[in-house]
């Protein structure tokens, strides 16, 4: 029981940070630290990626009908669009997808602790704020469906940042959708939208990697806590999604920005006095 409810700890962090600028990966580092999942290291290594396959089904779930090209009264210049948005999604993943096949192993050994994470929450926060009060993020593009190609690409490279723990990976495509000249809401959204294949992708991988090292074996307390922390990350996904694009309508990305900084100081002086 009290694996469980460690699992449902990891869940709620995931499903919460995953999707506010905020770095997921940073902070279920810094959970971990104080809060140990009694399970193989292999495991948890598969865990805290697998995890993020709820927070995938919430955006999948809440933007079923933007995101599936039939059905729902579509018109076929309504198809053509929605393969043209999932074109550009493919497109932004390039970069990211390259470089992590390639740097994953040596990301996971060289750059997840708890300096980084410190490092790059306070380094990103205080660009948001910069860039929020430069009030950059009124940008000229204010629907999904007029995202160019160029653009996509731009928020892809964007990307790239967040293969640095504690960086955010909605935090730094955001950033570059608002430099790019993507108004804030669709910044959101597309950085959603882009979720889906990174997060499955990464989460494939984990699974042949462990499939490789350790087989396809699980003990049933292994299966519970990752169908737990799943769940929990779904249901907690499916809220935050919704406050978050309430929010940006009235609010800019200053608050995330100072939250950032603040749990940077902290966790650099916890980690440094310890």
């Amino acid at each position: 029981m009290l694996e469980i409810f460690k699992a449902i700890l990891f869940g709620i962090v995931e499903g919460i940070t995953e999707w506010l600028p905020i770095s997921s990966t940073g902070h279920m580092i810094l959970l971990n630290e104080f809060i140990n999942l009694k399970v193989s290291e292999e495991f948890y290594s598969l865990f805290e990626v697998v995890i993020q396959l709820g927070a995938i089904l919430a955006v999948v779930i809440l933007y079923f009908k933007t995101i599936f090209p039939w059905g729902f009264g579509k018109t076929k210049e309504d198809t053509k669009d929605t393969l043209n948005l999932w074109g550009k999604i493919l497109v932004a993943c390039i970069p990211a997808a390259i470089l992590g096949l390639l740097f994953d192993d040596w990301m996971d050994e060289h750059l997840y602790n708890s300096i980084v994470v410190s490092i790059a929450l306070i380094v990103y926060g205080i660009i948001f704020i910069v860039i929020e009060s430069k009030h950059i993020g009124k940008g000229t593009t204010k629907k999904l469906n007029k995202i160019t190609y160029k653009q996509a690409a731009g928020v892809g490279c964007f990307q790239l940042l967040s293969l640095i723990p504690g960086t955010s990976r909605s935090g730094s495509t955001i950033i570059g959708g608002l430099l790019i000249g993507l108004e804030r809401s669709v910044a959101a959204e597309f950085t959603f939208f882009l979720a889906i294949p990174v997060m499955a992708g990464a989460s494939l991988l984990k699974l042949l990697k462990y499939i490789i090292k350790v087989g396809l074996v699980f003990s049933t307390t292994e299966i519970v806590v990752l169908l737990v922390g799943c769940l929990i990350a779904f249901i907690v996904s499916i809220v935050v999604i919704k406050f978050l694009m309430n929010y940006i309508r009235k609010h800019d990305f200053k608050v995330f920005g100072w939250y950032r900084i603040i749990l940077g100081i902290m966790v650099l002086l916890y980690f440094i006095i310890k």
